[in-house]
């Protein structure tokens, strides 16, 4: 979308800004349980039933990402141990950026204001931004807004903080089933997808794809 300047531009966080590692650290603690080449498909498992247990009523993260392992574990017929979920939900905030995003942001932050929304505790999120290497005006988290993305409910928080209108922001995210579908149902000015690979591309719920953050100030002009 040429041309298209927003008064705001909105990121996803982890997987989007910070490198997620979730799957790295499970396929490590569970490799005394589950053969090597299944670890993929349990990591996998994993993942939708995050996004299943995000989808339910409000709780804290430790929570979420406790009762998905749990629930996967039982699909998966071994041994639960709450210490994994736990080690996780700590690492959470040492987990630094892609390479490619500091360089990027530093040539839109101080031209157009910078937000963050993300699926994050307050006591997580600020560690993070931190190691992004560029100003942010807001960081929003599902804790704030008592929702997690893809819910609307989270997106609405972040609109009703800033006073602002979807149809003059830009989101930008790796993932279209947290955020990008949202995205198009909420009429964002623009939408652009990062190609982290962890999700295949959909052309009907982005309007720009761009293969890491270093090539967005190109697309607002900059």
């Amino acid at each position: 979308m040429p041309n298209f300047r927003p008064k705001f531009i909105s990121f996803d966080c982890y997987g989007t800004l910070t490198r997620f590692r979730m799957t790295e650290m499970a396929t490590a603690f569970m490799a005394d349980r589950i053969d090597a080449d299944k670890l993929p498909a349990f990591c996998k498992d994993w993942g939708a039933y995050r996004f299943d247990q995000v989808m339910g009523a409000w709780e804290p993260y430790q929570e979420i990402i406790r009762n998905s392992l749990r629930r996967t574990c039982e699909k998966w017929g071994v041994a639960y141990n709450e210490a994994d979920a736990d080690a996780v939900y700590n690492a959470v905030p040492t987990w630094g950026p892609h390479d490619d995003v500091a360089g990027g942001l530093s040539k839109i932050g101080d031209k157009i204001p910078l937000v963050i929304l993300s699926n994050a505790m307050n006591d997580q999120i600020h560690h993070n931004v931190a190691m992004l290497g560029a100003p942010f005006h807001a960081v929003y988290t599902a804790q704030m807004a008592q929702a997690y993305k893809p819910r609307m409910q989270a997106f609405e928080y972040m609109f009703d903080q800033l006073g602002a209108n979807p149809e003059d922001m830009m989101h930008v995210s790796s993932s279209f089933r947290y955020d990008q579908n949202t995205a198009t149902d909420l009429h964002f000015g623009c939408r652009v997808f990062v190609g982290r690979g962890h999700e295949p591309s959909n052309p009907f719920y982005r309007d720009v794809e761009i293969p890491h953050i270093g090539c967005l100030p190109a697309v607002v002009g900059l």
